[in-house]
């Protein structure tokens, strides 16, 4: 079989049509959808730690608001605990009553510092200091073991106790103490 020249012609041409329509499907169809695809992947890629972030934040989120009731609880129970009106009022009579139980008459008590609480959004933290001018050794530290125990929201921050040469049965105690009130 003998081919002319009008059907070699015919071929080359096919065959020039089948190469330049190889080349437009991957040179002009399958490389863009091939580089969409690439980039989707490397953005798939790069969102996978943020997506790992997150599942984490959830996660926390979850496990907080099953702590919020106990939570709330116990800021409600914070909340009562601290009398109505303002700390220098009901401070200084409750920190004399105390005493006067624990058989320590005599008690100046006065603020020396206010701060933010950081922890607690709407509350204080107030120093105070409580001069006892004369008492005995160990009915302060009596005193002192049951302050804190009483009071949930006071903290003694310092103790100092000075002696005098002229009645050395008494001492001289100054107690700093903290405490929690609303703003």
């Amino acid at each position: 079989m003998k081919l002319g020249k009008e059907q070699i012609q015919k071929i080359f041409l096919g065959l020039l049509l089948l190469i330049g329509l190889l080349y437009v499907y991957f040179a002009l169809l399958l490389a863009p959808v091939s580089k969409n695809i690439a980039s989707a992947n490397a953005s798939a890629a790069s969102l996978e730690p943020q997506i790992n972030d997150a599942k984490k934040q959830i996660s926390k989120t979850a496990a907080l608001e099953k702590e919020a009731p106990a939570a709330i609880q116990t800021l409600d129970q914070l909340k009562s605990s601290i009398p109505e009106g303002a700390p220098i009022a009901w401070f200084p009579p409750r920190m004399a009553e105390f005493f006067k139980r624990q058989g320590i008459d005599k008690t100046v008590t006065r603020l020396t510092n206010e701060l933010p609480e950081k922890d607690l959004p709407g509350f204080r933290r107030l120093v105070w200091a409580i001069d006892v001018p004369k008492v005995e050794f160990t009915p302060l530290g009596i005193a002192l073991a049951g302050l804190e125990n009483e009071e949930p929201l006071l903290q003694v921050t310092n103790v100092a106790i000075d002696t005098s040469k002229e009645d050395v049965q008494y001492q001289h105690a100054t107690l700093t103490v903290a405490t929690i009130v609303k703003q």
